[in-house]
């Protein structure tokens, strides 16, 4: 093998391995919607710790996506909220890859607190899906480049609501899951994630709803819708209804998996066996009542938050402690380990430690700005962005 031979193939090799290792963090939540990283975070939150700091072109309560080397986060601008962004940057460096501007198609009116850019995208690892409030789904390469634009509202004009639609999109098994869910028109969509073509369409309870779906992998595929009346389990080729639990569930606050359990926030915190989901719940606890947030789970501990972070039992449900932080929150807590971090609607990010018999306060940083999107996390970092800024924390 020639000298230059040899180099192409060792760097090669060392490019390829670079992007298996990379920490992927590619929708709300982390690639299987749990908020917990895969690898430790930094202990504190502090000035030092902040690796880069980058300024946004508009508004945004959708988190920032992870895939390789890059970040992607939406954002909204124009007096009525009707230009619509695509940002990439470098991870490590904070370097701007690029921008990409579309005009909104649908309704851009929200509640103040609210913008277009609400929902998360989300990645497949070859593509990036946008869904904005207005209704529009766009699909890119990870280079930006536009491969399929679905304005939805031309087709279901009164699909909206007052407040704002923040469903965030999932992708599983080749297919994006939208919900746009209102008082009025109510669907959920199962678009093919090559062509945005739809390979099924659902009518939806009649209600307001800003959940975020969440997917099984095993032992087959299924994502999770959550309304009012409670989970419809699909298979998302086919948008085929597996099983429901229909005790009602909360229209705020999204559904969590664990292992072989799912965490629903239905007349408190309700817990059943994916196993056996139509059988009795595995136990119910009124007095666990997420807000905005939706629960995590993290050191054997169910976690919920409101003024106070409240810790249970995972298996019982049993009230372990609880412990108050400065809120109020919108944006999802984030884990890894024994540490939780929390971002308050005031810019006041906290990490909490949950190891011992009640919760510590480790550390507090205030941003200065508004945050009310959920932060995302990959290969050590937190990327958390406000409607101005987008920030890299770590060690």
């Amino acid at each position: 093998m020639s000298h230059i031979k040899t180099v192409l193939f060792v760097t090669t090799i060392l490019i390829s391995s670079h992007l298996l290792n990379a920490e992927d963090w590619r929708q709300f939540r982390g690639n299987d919607i749990s908020g917990v990283s895969a690898s430790p975070l930094p202990d504190v939150i502090s000035g030092d710790t902040i690796q880069w700091e980058v300024e946004l072109p508009g508004r945004g309560l959708s988190a920032p996506i992870v895939v390789g080397d890059r970040v992607y986060v939406s954002a909204s601008s124009g007096f009525d909220q009707d230009r619509l962004h695509l940002l990439c940057y470098s991870k490590t460096s904070g370097k701007q890859i690029f921008e990409r501007q579309f005009w909104a198609t649908g309704r851009t009116v929200s509640h103040p607190k609210m913008c277009n850019a609400t929902p998360t995208p989300c990645s497949d690892g070859e593509r990036i899906f946008l869904s904005f409030s207005s209704n529009d789904v766009i699909c890119t390469d990870l280079d930006g480049n536009l491969r399929w634009l679905r304005g939805l509202n031309y087709d279901y004009p009164n699909a909206t609501n007052s407040l704002g639609m923040s469903s965030s999109p999932v992708v599983i098994d080749e297919t994006l899951i939208v919900q746009v869910e209102s008082d009025a028109d109510s669907f959920a969509f199962g678009l093919n994630v090559k062509d945005g073509t739809e390979r099924w369409k659902l009518e939806r309870p009649r209600k307001a709803n800003w959940t975020s779906p969440t997917i099984v992998t095993k032992p087959q595929p299924l994502v999770l819708l959550q309304s009012s009346e409670g989970i419809d389990a699909l298979d998302p080729r086919t948008g085929k209804s597996v099983w429901k639990f229909d005790s009602g569930a909360s229209t705020i606050p999204s559904s969590l998996v664990s292992g072989e359990v799912l965490y629903i926030p239905s007349n408190g915190m309700t817990a059943i066996d994916l196993n056996k989901p139509k059988e009795e719940a595995l136990w119910n606890v009124k007095r666990l009542r997420p807000s905005t947030p939706s629960p995590i789970l993290t050191n054997g501990m169910l976690l919920t938050v409101d003024s106070v972070i409240t810790a249970a039992e995972a298996d019982t449900g049993n009230k372990l402690w609880e412990f108050r932080v400065s809120g109020p929150f919108s944006a999802s807590p984030i884990a890894s380990g024994s540490r939780v971090y929390l971002f308050s609607e005031n810019g006041l990010a906290q990490v909490v430690d949950v190891s011992e018999e009640e919760g510590k306060l480790v550390s507090d940083y205030d941003f200065g700005e508004k945050i009310l999107a959920t932060p995302a996390a990959s290969d050590g970092a937190i990327f958390v962005r406000s409607d101005g800024h987008l920030w890299k924390i770590g060690n």
